[in-house]
C-alpha cells in the first residue's frame, strides 16, 4: 500500500492529517502508532514518513489543520460582530464543545507535558493562538469595545486558559448550569468595556479606601 494512483502529494498530506486527527482523538497519543494513521489514510508507512518525520510532528500538524477554531469561525461568519459578543458566544459553547477537535487538543496538551518533541511544536501552536487573540483584543481596544487600559496579552492568555481548560475539565467531571454560566460570562465581558466619562471605580465613588 503506497501512494494512491491519481492522488497528489497535497491530497495525500490532507488524508494523513484527517486520519491523524481522527486516530489521535480516538486512541490518544500514546495509544496511537504511526502505522494506525497510515492504515486509516490508506497509505504505506513510507508514504507517511515522506510527509512527516515523526508522530510528534504529525500531531502538531493535525492540530494546526483540524484543531479547535470556533472563535475564528464565528468571526469569519460575521466580521462586523462586536468582539465582546463573540467572546460570550464562544464561552457559552465551551462546556459543550466535546467533539473530535477538542479531543485532539486535549491529547496534544497531555502529550506535551511528557514529551519534549510534542512540547516544542505545541509552544509554537499556543504562541500563534495567543498572538492572534492578542491582535483581536487590541483591534477591539482601538474600536472602543474593550478598555485600552487592560493588558491585551493577559486577556488573550485568560481566553486560552478557558478554552483549553474546557477540553480537560469536561461536563462529566464537573458541570455548571447553562444559565448560571451565561450570566457569569456576560458579567465578566461587560467588565471589559471602557468606563464611561461619568463612571469611576467603586472605591472612588463610595469613598472606600483600597
Amino acid at each position: 500500500m503506497g501512494r494512491i494512483a491519481g492522488v497528489t502529494a497535497a491530497e495525500t498530506r490532507e488524508r494523513l492529517l484527517r486520519a491523524a486527527a481522527e486516530v489521535f482523538a480516538r486512541r490518544g497519543y500514546d495509544g496511537t502508532r504511526v502505522a494506525d494513521i497510515a492504515a486509516v489514510a490508506g497509505v504505506s508507512n513510507g508514504a507517511l514518513y515522506a510527509h512527516f518525520g515523526s508522530k510528534a510532528e504529525l500531531i502538531a500538524a493535525a492540530l494546526h489543520a483540524h484543531g479547535p477554531g470556533l472563535l475564528a469561525e464565528l468571526l469569519a461568519a460575521d466580521p462586523a460582530r462586536p468582539v465582546a459578543d463573540l467572546l460570550v458566544a464562544v464561552g457559552r459553547r465551551l462546556p459543550h464543545r466535546q467533539d473530535a477537535r477538542s479531543s485532539l487538543i486535549a491529547e496534544a496538551l497531555v502529550a506535551a507535558r511528557r514529551d519534549e518533541d510534542v512540547a516544542r511544536p505545541m509552544r509554537e501552536y499556543v504562541g500563534e493562538r495567543a498572538g492572534w487573540l492578542t491582535g483581536l483584543v487590541r483591534a477591539a481596544q482601538d474600536d472602543g469595545e474593550i478598555d485600552p487600559a487592560l493588558p491585551a496579552g493577559a486577556l488573550a492568555h485568560l481566553c486560552l486558559l478557558l478554552a483549553m481548560g474546557s477540553v480537560i475539565v469536561t461536563p462529566d467531571l464537573h458541570g455548571v448550569g447553562d444559565e448560571e454560566w451565561s450570566a457569569l460570562l456576560t458579567r465578566l465581558v461587560a467588565a471589559l468595556a471602557p468606563a464611561g466619562p461619568n463612571q469611576r471605580p467603586e472605591s472612588e465613588s463610595t469613598g472606600a479606601t483600597p
